[in-house]
């Protein structure tokens, strides 16, 4: 019975990429290089993966 559950999660990289592009993602990220101990750079990133019409559509909804 457990085997049936983690098959129904399986998602391939397709369904992904078409949810992701769909609905929309937000990565992320902090980067800190540092040299014994003492932060020289700071990164601080993000970035909003979606597809085109989807982004339009949520512009849309803010105004």
């Amino acid at each position: 019975m457990l085997e049936d559950k983690d098959r129904q999660e399986q998602v391939s990289l397709c369904e992904a990429l078409d949810r992701i592009l769909n609905k929309g993602a937000v990565v992320v990220a902090d980067v800190t290089i540092s040299v014994a101990g003492i932060d020289l750079v700071y990164l601080s990133l993000q970035a909003l993966i979606t597809s085109v019409e989807t982004g339009q559509r949520l512009r849309n909804q803010e105004e």
